[in-house]
């Protein structure tokens, strides 16, 4: 094996695939000299590879788990599998955006040949999504778009059915409870935005390129996702210990002290259904003292669906 590039990667293919090798083994796989092994060893090594010497008469060696995670050697099988896995992952609603972004990450360098295999495993099998998952295509095309810095624009149907057209720069896809959002920033509105990917028809390919604004703050971004889920608000004078309740919820919903056996919960919800549930999550009595029709009538029909 003359090219030490190549010799290199099989190596690190072979103590990727055993607990552990005898020198005398990855000579013999190799086909090099023991000092030729050493050597690659090193290499290794000096690569960021915890690749530790086993003691002993025969002595070997085996690769460690590290402080960090290096590049990995996948032949054509495993690189299709996780592929597929992924895009599953993804599509869950119970995962944040790291499936996506290892997906991107690994799509981008996937070899031509390879990239048939994936669509026929696609075409034949199918993962249901859990309610909230989101197409991993979509996910993939944006957070392309958002690494790339390249307009997208689509259709948006707001919550009252409203439809619009956008074209944003898109910064990030984030994930807030079982729902997804791309944060950009909409020129023709002059400010950021969030958009719900389920209520998003995308037009491909990708814009022309933009240069990068002066993202938000991570904290900016909370708060703006924050407000979607704060549409429907209640404050309830719950009967039970503050430090009983604030245990029970988020630490951003705010708990006010009013003796010692009651307190003050200021609630939200994204809808008057959700926050209907929320309030009966508190596990305790309470009396609503700021409501809302709509809130009126979601507990009036969980109070008639229990009998």
């Amino acid at each position: 094996m003359p090219n030490p590039t190549s010799r290199l990667l099989a190596l690190l293919t072979l103590l990727q695939t055993r607990p552990s090798w005898t020198g005398a083994e990855l000579v013999e796989r190799l086909e090099v000299s023991p000092r030729t092994v050493r050597y690659d060893i090193r290499k290794l090594r000096d690569l960021g590879y915890p690749v530790e010497a086993i003691p002993g008469v025969a002595g070997g060696y085996r690769l460690s788990a590290g402080t960090s995670v290096p590049p990995l050697q996948l032949d054509d099988d495993e690189a299709v599998a996780i592929v597929i896995a992924l895009r599953t992952a993804t599509g869950s609603a119970s995962l944040g955006e790291a499936a996506g972004t290892a997906l991107v990450k690994l799509e981008q360098v996937l070899p031509r040949r390879l990239r048939g295999r994936v669509s026929a495993m696609r075409q034949y099998t199918e993962a249901a999504r859990a309610p909230g998952g989101v197409d991993p295509d979509l996910l993939i095309f944006l957070a392309g778009a958002c690494r790339d810095h390249r307009r997208v624009r689509f259709g948006y149907r707001t919550r009252d059915d409203t439809e619009s057209r956008r074209e944003v720069e898109p910064h990030r896809v984030v994930q807030v409870g079982r729902r997804w959002y791309l944060v950009a920033f909409d020129p023709d509105r002059g400010g950021w935005r969030q958009f719900r990917l389920d209520r998003m028809t995308v037009r491909r390919p990708e814009r022309a390129r933009f240069v990068p604004r002066e993202a938000p703050s991570a904290a900016d971004v909370v708060h703006g996702l924050d407000a979607v889920f704060a549409r429907h608000r209640a404050v309830v004078l719950v009967h039970a210990p503050a430090a009983q309740i604030t245990g029970r919820l988020p630490s951003t919903v705010p708990v006010e002290l009013v003796d010692d056996e009651r307190c003050r919960v200021h609630a939200t919800g994204e809808s008057p259904g959700a926050l209907a549930l929320n309030l009966l999550m508190l596990d305790a009595d309470f009396e609503l003292e700021q409501s809302s029709p709509g809130l009126d009538a979601a507990l009036a029909t969980l109070r008639r669906r229990l009998g």
